[in-house]
């Protein structure tokens, strides 16, 4: 696990054109509006401990889900990184995830076997979308993994969510 992977210039910021609608992408996936893998994460503050909640997007692969600091040591990437754990919203559900960050070795594969051909199966205007987004503001992504992998953190999420709970003999 990284401990210290802020920048030398200081903390990263997400780009204007990303932050300034968090207000209503929140809102909207709070709507329970479908808006292709991005939902909201829910992670306690590192230094105030209350709960902050951002749209981010996850990534599905082969039963795995994976989450990226695409604009680097972002405010919830070091939230995350402290906690460990947080919510995540699923099919309308919200479920316990724990995260792992990814060693460097481990993020430089995900970047290179796993992000290229994830886009590949999204829905062509999707992928137009993204690919125009990372070439704008992180080309690395899907051109140069192990600039990615030192850059962007990547967290795999567990489930720590029951898919169902048993008291006595009746099952919820």
């Amino acid at each position: 696990m990284h401990t210290d992977r802020t920048l030398p210039n200081g903390p990263a910021t997400a780009p204007a054109f990303v932050r300034l609608p968090n207000s209503l992408v929140r809102a909207l996936l709070r709507l329970g509006v479908p808006m292709g893998p991005n939902t909201l994460l829910t992670v306690r503050g590192r230094r105030s401990g209350r709960p902050r909640t951002v749209p981010v997007a996850v990534t599905d692969v082969d039963g795995r889900r994976f989450v990226i600091g695409a604009y680097g040591d972002v405010h919830w990437v070091r939230n995350l990184r402290a906690a460990g754990e947080g919510e995540i919203v699923l099919d309308g559900r919200a479920k316990t995830i724990k995260a792992v960050e990814l060693d460097p070795a481990e993020a430089e594969g995900f970047y290179r076997d796993i992000v290229g051909p994830y886009f590949d199966r999204q829905p062509r205007v999707l992928q137009v979308l993204v690919r125009a987004v990372f070439r704008a503001v992180a080309p690395d992504i899907l051109k140069d993994p192990a600039l990615a992998a030192r850059k962007r953190p990547v967290f795999e999420l567990f489930d720590l969510t029951p898919d169902r709970i048993s008291i006595g003999e009746v099952h919820l």
